[in-house]
């Protein structure tokens, strides 16, 4: 008889809404080797709870994260609450034999970070943090081409992350705006992506320098926020709004690649404009998230007179996870690369295996996001692995 692992969420918003539907969708698509079953959701508000549980097919809800960690049916803490939470309810869940899965970035600052791995440790836990953008096919192929050579010794990595949803200035001072819940803003919840993305593809970095801006410095105070959007009352009080909105910084890889990162919610006309472009010696990658079936890749081994890039689409079967899904040609979405990255996590606690990216990436990417942080004070270059 096949095992059975019971899953409890925290959050049931924005995150909560796609845990719940990836974590619905695995066993539709793929053949785990347990069975998933969706057993609470939890949240303080417990109108808004129960309504996600009937909504989102979860059996039961609680208000109490104390009394979930210590449910005998629940295997697995899947946390999709703000940053502020983390490590806590993190901490909660190891100790009390829950494997652990973690939105990033994985928490606040980089001693919260060293604290939760620590804690998934001690207790032998699977651990795994939320670095989505990691699965979607045509990034996994980016990752095959480089390991395999293709593109020869990495040169640069360029990425950027463009949104604009906060740029209006009334917009008003929702919690990833707030740094005591956020940790920062454009910098934690933007570059966080780019920092894996370049680690996974590229290797480790060795320093930085950067420097960052708020342009709106005080806003509405929130009434209600749902998903990326908020509301404020015409006459609401102001707030500070104590993030960045635009973080930029440079570094050197350990392999000896340079990088330039750009991060902003102030790039109008960008709704989620995630991109990145690696040159190497024998070639380069193009990829773009709001094209995400798409790879561009040039190769300078291609005759004279034919060499130019050339658009992959990553949707044939032999692509990493596209044969689970549609005929060629039909594409996926956002939302499956958060089917992927659960399916490997629940894979990993069935077959015994280490998950990956894990808590010592979040951990690595906590500490870059930090490094970054203290240049911009400091004005000057910081090398990572002092911190």
């Amino acid at each position: 008889m096949q095992r059975t692992l019971g899953v409890g969420l925290v959050g049931y918003k924005f995150m909560g809404k796609a845990h719940s539907n990836a974590l619905r969708k695995i066993s539709m698509f793929f053949d785990p080797d347990v069975s998933i079953m969706l057993k609470a959701i939890c949240g303080r508000d417990e109108q808004g709870v129960k309504q996600a549980a009937q909504k989102f097919g979860w059996e039961s809800y609680e208000t109490s994260f104390e009394k979930l960690v210590k449910r005998d049916d629940i295997d697995i803490i899947d946390i999709t609450a703000p940053s502020n939470a983390h490590k806590d309810l993190a901490i909660a869940a190891a100790e009390s034999g829950k494997h652990v899965f973690c939105e990033k970035p994985l928490a606040l600052n980089l001693a919260d970070a060293r604290e939760m791995l620590a804690a998934v440790k001690k207790a032998g836990v699977k651990h795994q943090i939320g670095f989505n953008y990691r699965f979607a096919p045509a990034v996994q192929l980016a990752k095959q081409l480089i390991d395999s050579g293709k593109i020869g010794q990495i040169y640069h990595f360029r990425g950027l992350y463009l949104q604009d949803w906060i740029i209006d200035p009334d917009f008003p001072l929702v919690w990833r705006l707030d740094k005591s819940v956020a940790g920062s803003g454009s910098h934690g919840d933007l570059g966080a992506h780019l920092i894996d993305l370049a680690r996974f593809l590229v290797g480790d970095f060795s320093r930085v320098i950067g420097m960052s801006k708020t342009f709106i410095k005080r806003r509405p105070l929130v009434e209600q926020m749902t998903g990326l959007s908020g509301k404020a009352k015409s006459d609401a009080p102001m707030g500070e709004v104590t993030v960045d909105d635009a973080t930029l910084f440079l570094t050197e890889f350990e392999c000896g690649a340079l990088g330039s990162f750009e991060a902003t919610r102030f790039a109008n006309g960008h709704k989620n404009g995630m991109s990145f472009e690696i040159n190497g010696s024998k070639g380069s990658l193009k990829f773009e998230f709001e094209r995400m079936n798409e790879l561009w890749y040039y190769s300078a081994d291609d005759s004279e007179g034919l060499r130019g890039f050339r658009l992959i689409q990553a949707t044939e079967p032999v692509h990493p996870y596209a044969g689970a899904w549609w005929p060629v040609g039909h594409v996926i979405g956002y939302e499956h690369t958060f089917v992927h990255e659960l399916f490997e996590f629940v894979q990993s606690i069935a077959k015994g295996r280490p998950a990956t990216p894990d808590f010592e990436d979040g951990v690595k990417c906590n500490q870059v996001l930090e490094a970054v942080e203290r240049s911009v004070e400091e004005g000057a270059w910081i090398r990572v692995s002092d911190l």
